[in-house]
């Protein structure tokens, strides 16, 4: 019996619960590598634009920052003009830093869009798991009542074997969609930290130049 075989015998024998549980998995894995995708792309993009604003943001050469948010869309040159914008007619530093900070909530929207609900849905595949099991464990105990008693023990067996299927694979897709959700949030903050410190590098060097 091939591996793809005992897969198939798996599913098979867990029940009906099985298809939510599936259908859970499939959602999940959808949402984690279309968020994926997304936040590689803009964790390229940012990586790329600090690359070409490195020396400008040392120096507070907001010329060059413009020029160069002017052919590029990476989410720190939209944080950057932002305060720039707001450099002509803010009084303190503090009005700079909130006009870059709005602008970061924004993004923050955008790069946090659906991850929460691979967490939910890990959650939901371990409880219909859970209750796929407890349901097939009250059918195989009301089979047995009525069962030959020289049956019962191998009848109780087997049908707890197969109840216990369905728990089994409910941990199966929750436990890799737990592990995704954890991945994605570790990106996310890595690109609002980056957005965040490339904002801060600016407004240390305006105040220098002051």
């Amino acid at each position: 019996m091939s591996y793809t075989d005992h897969i198939i015998a798996f599913l098979q024998n867990g029940g009906p619960f099985i298809y939510p549980i599936a259908l859970v998995l499939v959602v999940g894995l959808a949402i984690t590598i279309e968020r994926w995708l997304y936040l590689s792309s803009a964790h390229r993009s940012n990586q790329k634009a600090f690359a070409l604003i490195k020396n400008a943001l040392k120096t507070g050469d907001i010329d060059t920052i413009s020029q160069q948010a002017q052919n590029n869309k990476a989410p720190v040159f939209d944080v950057l003009q932002s305060g720039i914008a707001r450099i002509s007619s803010a009084s303190r530093r503090e009005d700079v830093e909130y006009a870059m900070e709005e602008t970061v909530m924004e993004y923050m929207l955008r790069l946090e869009k659906r991850t929460p609900f691979i967490a939910t849905l890990a959650n939901i595949a371990t409880l219909l798991g859970l209750l796929g099991t407890i349901m097939g464990l009250i059918a195989a105990f009301s089979a047995v009542a009525s069962a030959d008693p020289a049956e019962k023990a191998n009848l109780l067996s087997s049908s707890i074997s197969v109840a216990m299927n369905t728990t089994a694979f409910g941990l199966i897709t929750a436990i890799p969609l737990i592990l995704f959700h954890s991945s994605l949030q570790t990106k996310t903050a890595t690109i609002v930290d980056s957005i965040e410190m490339a904002g801060i590098k600016l407004l240390n060097s305006l105040s220098f130049n002051k």
